[in-house]
Order: C-alpha cells, then sequence, then structure tokens
C-alpha cells in the first residue's frame, strides 16, 4: 500500500440511506479540485445503478468494470446474490482489485453495499473491508426518525481506533418529520459535533452533474473530505 495513499469507505445505517449520492458528490469534488482519486463499488446486486452513478461522477477516468468487476441480478445482499448465482467473491479478491486498479491516486474511495454489516463476499463485510486497506470510515444515515439508534449501533461495531473520528452524514429524507432539525443535535452528546455533517436534499440535476452544487453545499463537501484528510 502506498504510503501516501488515503483509503475512505462509504458506509451506511442500511440500504437506502444515501450512500452513492454522498460519493458520487465527494468524487465530483475531488476531481474539480484536480485531486488524484479512484473510486469503487467492487459489489453491485440487483443492478449497476450504483457504480453508473460514480463512472459519471468520475468523467472517464475509470471504466464501468474497474469501478465495479462483481455484479448479481437479484436486489439482496451481495453475498447472497452470488450464492444464489452459485459464485463466489472473497475479501481477498476485492482488496486485489481495489490495490491494482488504485496505483498512482492519492485517495481511493469504496463504497459498501448496504449498512455495515450486510455481507458484502462469502468471508467478510464492509466493516471487514474497512480494517484490511485501513481505511477512514463515512458513516451514512437518513435523517429521520431511528437514526439515533442506527447510528449509535453502528458507531459501536467501528473498530475503537477509527470511531470517534467518523464522519457521520445525516441526509436529508424526501419528507423531513419532527426529529430532522434535531437529530444532530441529539447525536452530539454521543459522538464529537464536528464529525456530523447535515447534507441538505441533494436534486438529480447536482447528483448527475448537470447542474453545479451551490456554494453552501460545496462548503459541507469541503468539511466532511477535510475530516477525511482529503
Amino acid at each position: 500500500m502506498a504510503a501516501n495513499r488515503r483509503h475512505v469507505v462509504v458506509t451506511g445505517t442500511g440500504t437506502g440511506v444515501g450512500k452513492t449520492v454522498l460519493s458520487g458528490l465527494l468524487v465530483r469534488r475531488l476531481v474539480r479540485r484536480g485531486r488524484t482519486v479512484r473510486a469503487f463499488k467492487p459489489l453491485c446486486s440487483g443492478g449497476r445503478d450504483d457504480a453508473l452513478h460514480l463512472e459519471a461522477a468520475l468523467g472517464g477516468l475509470q471504466s464501468l468494470d474497474e469501478i465495479n468487476p462483481w455484479h448479481f441480478d437479484a436486489a439482496l445482499s451481495p453475498a447472497l446474490a452470488a450464492r444464489l448465482e452459485r459464485r463466489r467473491v472473497d475479501l481477498a479478491q476485492v482488496l486485489a482489485h481495489v490495490r491494482a486498479h488504485a496505483v498512482g491516486a492519492g485517495l481511493v474511495l469504496v463504497e459498501g453495499a448496504g449498512g455495515l454489516l450486510s455481507p458484502l463476499t462469502a468471508d467478510g463485510d464492509t466493516r471487514d473491508l474497512l480494517r484490511r486497506l485501513r481505511a477512514i470510515p463515512v458513516l451514512v444515515a437518513s435523517n429521520r426518525l431511528g437514526v439515533l439508534h442506527d447510528v449509535r449501533a453502528a458507531l459501536a461495531c467501528l473498530p475503537p481506533s477509527v470511531r470517534h473520528r467518523t464522519p457521520v452524514v445525516l441526509m436529508d429524507p424526501a419528507k423531513a418529520d419532527a426529529s430532522t432539525v434535531r437529530n444532530a443535535r441529539c447525536l452530539s452528546e454521543f459522538h464529537p459535533a464536528d464529525h456530523i455533517v447535515e447534507l441538505p436534499r441533494v436534486s438529480g440535476a447536482i447528483q448527475s452533474g448537470a447542474v453545479a452544487p451551490s456554494a453552501a453545499l460545496n462548503r459541507r463537501l469541503d468539511r466532511i473530505l477535510a475530516l477525511l484528510g482529503a
């Protein structure tokens, strides 16, 4: 592993919380800032939309198959979807692929699948992946009722060496509830307040790159990247 290469693993409290949206925003921001970045969604199940989103964000820097070497039809955890197709992917294969295609990159972003402990490969989950990569995790959650438990439970599962410096990104849901404006402050009783970032709902046009993010959104993205040392 290159001594000056930084690995980031984007994980979440579950499926559909905004990992791919955030990953795409961070990748586009890094590219626009002239950083040498590589991004991976090693395993996709139920379609390759997440990997296609990263491919677009990278603007041709990587091929789809480099970003996403393994994909399965069933919309299940990748490990189970692979089993249904009588295929096997081991964590060592994922690590080897990421390292082989990250040559020359200063920052490597890897997006997990599902939640932190969702089965990723035949022998590991996203927590195992970030441990093996010695990566900094980014924990993504939907800013809605129940997120306090979800975030605290996920943080408790992270290695102690990275737990308290993990950025927690609260993504605004399609419909806010009474907890949305209060969750960040409540979480700050259990996690450093300066490591909690709230992100507003991002339009499809911004996600696709057709419209540039606002200055306010870029400041929040830059704050996340600063927490990652990027």
